[in-house]
């Protein structure tokens, strides 16, 4: 017997709205919103913020012979990978995401969760179109003025390579309600599916030779620090004790020395060159137990970033807050400048990676990076200036 839909009578209607009221009655008094910026979530993405910046600018190495630019990474000297041990910090990046998201997620009660992730990706979409609009003329300029071509299309290529974070991040902020339900169903156990998956998916990789399933890790392994991000939003009050999380950072560098001892991973949490794989692209199980000593490291000294960044950091985090994406996708190019002026324009050699002249001339070169950098994010923050969610940290 076929159904027939008629139109809700006027009487109907009332019911419908003051259901969904009930609902969102129901949804705060059991998930009720934070009270004002978390600064601790402020804190994680510029501490995150600050330590992807490092870490890039500890790699130059280049050489230019006037005909071809050579690029190298110091990072792949020596024990230099331990740096990237403790300064590959993407997955607090993704922990502050999903964090934001889930604080986001509690404002509009998940009732209206498109116009919100349109409003995000259209805040995000502006310095982005900045940025590449800014490197289509700067190579044109560049050119211009006679700079070789083989050096300028290297750069080109290389500096729009961070732009792949804000894809996972689209999805992974489009998928938040999903997640946030599952955090609430199953708590614990999804977290645990979550860290289970990418190690599954690495299994299929090495062990069963199926190379494209690795893609498939893009996500999943990002995804483990933002669920992780979206648990401490909804349970900030009751986080686990503190003899759980050390217990957790432990295992959680314990697992990292095990995998690229025992298995197939290299020691960098980067990509270095001479390295059959890397462990960023796609990531692998290593992250995965950096995400997790990471965030557990970050939630057992919450109390200590919490009072540096109402204190001494709070003029930093307060920048960051509303420059981070400014920060994040120029601090390449403020190196590539200062870095080319020396090697393309003053024809001097970068000093030889670890030795005493390069140890020297660091506050020189991160002063330069810095001034840069500086200079850049004056010019293109505008960009970034959006109306804040009152209440919530953003992303």
């Amino acid at each position: 017997m076929a159904t027939v839909l008629t139109p809700a009578s006027p009487r109907s209607a009332p019911r419908t709205i003051s259901r969904d009221r009930a609902r969102a009655r129901e949804i705060a008094h059991a998930h009720p919103a934070p009270r004002g910026r978390d600064r601790f979530v402020d804190a994680v993405r510029a501490v995150a913020t600050l330590g992807i910046v490092s870490v890039h600018w500890l790699m130059p190495e280049a050489a230019y012979d006037g005909h071809r630019l050579w690029v190298g990474n110091a990072l792949g000297h020596g024990s230099a990978w331990i740096l990237t041990w403790v300064l590959q910090v993407l997955p607090l990046l993704f922990f502050a995401a999903g964090a934001s998201a889930a604080y986001q997620h509690e404002r509009v009660l998940g009732l209206r969760w498109l116009p919100v992730l349109g409003s995000r990706l259209r805040r995000v979409a502006r310095p982005v179109v900045a940025f590449a609009g800014a490197w289509v003329v700067a190579i044109g300029v560049l050119l211009a003025l006679g700079v070789p071509s083989q050096a300028v299309f290297r750069l080109a290529r290389m500096a729009p390579q961070l732009l792949w974070f804000l894809g996972v991040w689209v999805v992974l902020v489009a998928l938040t309600p999903l997640l946030v339900r599952a955090w609430r169903r199953w708590g614990v156990a999804a977290l645990a599916v979550a860290v289970a998956a990418p190690l599954a998916v690495d299994l299929l990789r090495f062990d069963a030779g199926l190379h494209a399933a690795a893609w498939a890790n893009v996500l999943l392994v990002w995804a483990v620090p933002y669920l992780a991000g979206i648990a401490y939003a909804e349970r900030r009050d009751r986080l686990p004790s503190r003899g759980v999380l050390a217990g957790l950072a432990v295992l959680g560098i314990a697992g990292m020395v095990a995998l690229v001892t025992f298995g197939p991973y290299p020691l960098s949490m980067i990509g270095m060159p001479g390295d059959a794989i890397s462990n960023l692209a796609p990531p692998t199980a290593p992250i995965v137990a950096q995400s997790v000593a990471q965030v557990a490291v970050v939630l057992l000294v919450r109390e200590a970033v919490v009072r540096w960044a109402q204190g001494r950091g709070r003029a930093l985090v307060d920048l960051l807050a509303r420059r981070s994406m400014t920060v994040y996708l120029w601090h390449l190019t403020a190196m590539f400048a200062v870095v080319g002026v020396v090697l393309l324009g003053l024809h001097q050699k970068l000093p030889v990676p670890w030795s005493a002249d390069w140890w020297a001339s660091r506050p020189v070169w991160v002063g330069g990076f810095v001034l840069a950098l500086v200079g850049l994010v004056r010019l293109f923050g505008r960009f970034e200036d959006r109306r804040q969610w009152r209440g919530s940290a953003t992303a």
